[in-house]
């Protein structure tokens, strides 16, 4: 990735970004997310930071992500959305279980929330690969193998934003780091296995 590619960006819910070769530091704003409750009670917000660009068609975009990991529910994330109705997310996030945790959200209408595996310190690499209405979602330790997280179908037709998100729905805010990002335009032979 280089700074002209990301200096094509646009905000969604305006904040900071530090744009460096390779890297975007997103500031979170407190009290920030995406997610819209199933069970209601008012739980539902739209308000995180997300710095995105329009695409259409078939993608793949990774990132290594990292954070302080202060609030429950802090957190790095990749997302593409359609509109405020259909989106989805692959988090890096401090959990109410107090892991850190590769956490998926996927919402059309109502969002649900699925944690993943626990990772053991502040940084993961993270995926996210479209082929046709499917999506499929990866991890990695090391950003060389990558595992599946989710794999699922989403209506996005026409264009669509896709980009990171960083939200902090408990918290004060704070820097989100993405680094090493990788965004093409192109069809993964295996979507499951992400490549």
């Amino acid at each position: 990735m280089n700074k002209d590619f990301i200096q094509g960006f646009k905000w969604t819910n305006q904040s900071e970004a530090i744009i460096k070769e390779g890297s975007v530091l997103i500031k979170a704003h407190p009290n920030s997310d995406f997610f819209n409750d199933p069970a209601g009670g008012g739980l539902s917000n739209s308000n995180a930071a997300f710095f995105h660009a329009e695409a259409n068609g078939d993608f793949v975009l990774k990132a290594r992500v990292s954070h302080s990991f202060i609030g429950v529910y802090d957190a790095c994330a990749l997302m593409v959305m359609r509109d405020e109705t259909c989106w989805a997310k692959l988090c890096f996030e401090k959990t109410d279980f107090g892991t850190h945790a590769v956490v998926s959200v996927v919402t059309n209408g109502v969002s649900d929330d699925a944690n993943g595996v626990n990772v053991d310190g502040n940084a993961v690499y993270l995926q996210m690969a479209r082929k046709g209405n499917v999506i499929a979602l990866h991890y990695s330790l090391d950003g060389n193998g990558y595992e599946m997280v989710r794999y699922f179908s989403l209506p996005l037709v026409g264009s669509f934003k896709v980009g990171f998100v960083a939200q902090s729905p408990l918290g004060g805010g704070g820097g989100f780091l993405f680094e090493d990002i990788v965004f093409e335009n192109r069809s993964v032979a295996d979507l499951r296995k992400g490549v």
